[in-house]
């Protein structure tokens, strides 16, 4: 059986190490982080209580919060601090803390308040498995549009939740919402009250993609100086998402393929197998048919993930679900703002409806947060969404280099394009890639464009 999983924040040695021990000697198994950035990157990996420190070198602890009740808003939090007042109490519950501890703390009291918490959570995740069960608590709907094309992308995503099946393969462009669908499936599944993982394949070089996924034994390698678990190991009993599989490298996409066919994963270093239950969710914005033809994916794991396939369609092909979306993110960027805009003018609403979107839902997404960060009314204009046309100009205009080039030298072609009109500036050159800030820097490590600098001649 699987054991619960802590996570704990705090910068001070100390603490880390005596709820260590505590929890340990309770059978947890304990994660531990010393930074902010480091806690939030372990939450990603899905533990199932956190303790987190109020104040932080790089962050402080409410905004932290925040971030981790994005990430799973089940997940229970216990701040911990060494400033104690009922000001900080009231601010954590209402940001969502299952309780707050004051140091110096009682061990034998964070040793209830351990067990109450994760047998609440357990609780929760049963209750929502079973309205899922009984058809009361779909999330389909959290995919915003009704037009035809994504209505029966819903419905076919609804039975593919509830299938059976081990794999599945979402495909579509970069920014249609891929990550989205995946958590649709893992939350409409027998699964949902389990853990769902993710992993962007792209994001991770591939000497530390396989110790993520399959984990290491302590010393497998010059860094490995403790046990680690994987993710795969982790996620039983639930979903792992891998976003961006095109980019998997061919030695681990066999390991992959090893451990669908067989269920059994073995750590890096490591001797013995270990029976994980997993679904895996994997996604893509190549053809990966095309890629096996060309021989860089493996046909055989093309085939084993694609037993259930779904595509998702491009926001151009649905821009009547443009005016829901926007409003969409209104709502929510009003809400993280706190700005009071209400709705996008009919000049502007036209504009956004006659764009082609290349970036998909993400650059819309995008437009919106933009637009409101510039809006000086409660009304969206067409000067508030200024570098849209710029920006689909820019797209349009990229340069196919001639027939005969292989896809890697298509791909590192039109990332060089992307850093030139960018002048360097990796954001706005996954900006107009479609991409994100890290699925643009695995490229640039990629082919070798660290040390890129603007010609000279188109240097302001």
């Amino acid at each position: 059986m699987r054991k619960p999983v802590v996570l704990i924040i705090d910068d001070e040695e100390l603490v880390r190490d005596l709820l260590r021990d505590l929890l340990e000697d309770r059978e947890y198994e304990v994660w531990t982080a010393k930074t902010g950035r480091q806690g939030e990157d372990l939450v990603s990996r899905g533990p199932d209580l956190v303790f987190l420190d109020y104040r932080l070198p790089d962050a402080d602890g409410f905004d932290l919060l925040e971030r981790i009740k994005e990430i799973d808003a089940d997940l229970p939090v216990i701040m911990l601090t060494g400033y104690s007042s009922v000001e900080h109490a009231v601010k954590a519950m209402k940001q969502g803390a299952y309780h707050y501890v004051s140091k110096p703390f009682e061990l034998e009291e964070v040793a209830v308040l351990t067990k109450r918490a994760l047998e609440a959570t357990q609780l929760q995740r049963e209750v929502r498995a079973l309205r899922i069960a009984s058809g009361n608590g779909s999330s389909v709907d959290r995919i915003i549009g009704d037009s035809p094309a994504l209505t029966r992308a819903k419905h076919l995503l609804s039975r593919i939740a509830q299938s059976p099946a081990s794999t599945v393969l979402l495909t579509g462009e970069s920014g249609t919402g891929k990550d989205l669908a995946a958590q649709v499936v893992h939350a409409n599944s027998d699964r949902a009250s389990g853990p769902f993982l993710t992993i962007t394949c792209s994001a991770v070089p591939d000497t530390l993609l396989e110790s993520e996924l399959f984990g290491h034994e302590r010393g497998a390698f010059t860094d490995a100086k403790t046990l680690k678990r994987g993710l795969l190991e982790h996620a039983h009993g639930g979903t792992v998402f891998l976003d961006e599989i095109g980019e998997m490298a061919p030695a681990l996409q066999a390991k992959l393929l090893r451990f669908l066919e067989s269920k059994t994963l073995r750590r890096v270093g490591g001797s013995t197998d270990f029976r994980a239950d997993v679904r895996i969710v994997a996604a893509t914005n190549v053809d990966l048919a095309e890629a096996v033809r060309e021989r860089q994916f493996r046909e055989d794991l093309y085939y084993r993930l694609a037993v259930l396939t779904m595509h998702i369609p491009p926001l151009r092909e649905r821009l009547e679900d443009v005016p829901l979306l926007a409003q969409h993110f209104i709502t929510h960027f009003n809400r993280e703002f706190r700005k009071q805009v209400r709705r996008v003018s009919p000049g502007a609403m036209d504009m956004l409806r006659s764009h082609s979107w290349p970036g998909n839902v993400r650059e819309l997404r995008n437009a919106i947060e933009r637009a409101i960060l510039l809006a000086e009314s409660d009304e969206l204009r067409e000067q508030d969404f200024g570098m849209l046309g710029a920006t689909s100009i820019e797209q349009d205009s990229f340069r196919l280099p001639s027939s005969g080039v292989d896809f890697r030298e298509l791909e590192r072609s039109l990332v060089l394009q992307a850093l030139e009109r960018a002048g360097g500036n990796k954001t706005r050159a996954a900006m107009l890639l479609g991409m994100n800030r890290d699925q643009i820097r695995y490229r640039i490590e990629k082919f070798d464009l660290e040390d890129y600098e603007q010609p000279m001649e188109k240097r302001p």
